[in-house]
């Protein structure tokens, strides 16, 4: 399932008791669609937090073959009469047994929106946009960035958990700047730890506006745990925007080879 949203009024993608969170209502509709005990194993690429985006995210879900048979070509006419206005099932399709949403990825893209414009964000893109209050230099910001790309430890960018790697491989971390004066971060990454892009995002800032030097961070790489001084972006500038996946002939070994545990070597 293609699926995007609006995140501002979710409390992230995973199901919480007595919280609207996008998994929850997608949950809800796709159950009275296939009716109680049709829909099984929601799993998602991405867990956004509170308040992010996505237009690109990808989930998969087990159905009935009955009931897909049945479903399957109307179903994503139906959710949009019954979903509300703020996710969208945008495309769904049956795919091999193999597939995983989360672990047969590839990579993901995000994209940050930051404006620096003296009058803040555009009205219509204010639930996207990251207003600052400060010029940013875009050429520091891409500089900075570029000085991360690879396979490193990013424990100093993430919320730590217990038994999980940090160590990524950040394929893609870019600015432009367009004409209404609203930066765009690109960042592209197998996978993120949580928090990654928006601790990312806010160590770029910091760069953007002269607080810190293009090189510091880089020299936090080196650091062994999160680094108190890495402010996180509020998390309405942030959207995924695309999840690749491999041929369908690879999606288990893709799927056993993410399972493994990371490390830098």
């Amino acid at each position: 399932m293609d699926v995007a949203y609006d995140g501002t009024d979710f409390s992230g993608w995973a199901a919480q008791p007595g919280r609207r969170t996008v998994a929850g209502v997608l949950l809800t509709e796709l159950e009275r669609l296939f009716g109680d005990g049709g829909v099984k194993g929601l799993t998602v690429a991405g867990r956004t937090d509170a308040g992010v985006h996505a237009s690109g995210q990808v989930a998969h879900i087990d159905v009935l073959a009955d009931g897909w048979r049945a479903l399957g070509d109307t179903m994503v006419r139906r959710l949009a009469g019954l979903l509300p206005p703020d996710v969208r099932l945008i495309a769904a399709g049956a795919v091999p047994a193999t597939f995983d949403a989360r672990f047969s990825a590839l990579s993901r893209r995000y994209m940050y929106r930051v404006t620096d414009a003296r009058w803040g964000a555009d009205p219509l893109r204010a639930r996207d946009t990251l207003a600052w209050p400060r010029p940013l230099d875009v050429g520091l910001m891409n500089d900075a960035s570029a000085r991360l790309v690879g396979l490193h430890d990013f424990v100093a960018f993430c919320r730590r958990k217990e038994q999980a790697s940090t160590i990524r491989t950040l394929d893609r971390f870019d600015w432009s700047r367009d004409s209404d004066d609203v930066l765009v971060a690109t960042v592209a990454a197998d996978a993120f730890c949580q928090a990654m892009v928006r601790s990312l995002v806010g160590a770029m800032i910091a760069v953007g506006e002269g607080r810190r030097s293009v090189t510091w961070p880089a020299d936090l790489l080196a650091a062994h745990e999160r680094a108190s001084d890495v402010v996180v972006a509020p998390p309405h500038g942030l959207n995924l925007v695309e999840v690749c996946y491999p041929a369908e002939s690879d999606y288990a070994e893709r799927a056993f080879r993410t399972r493994n545990r990371r490390d830098l070597e």
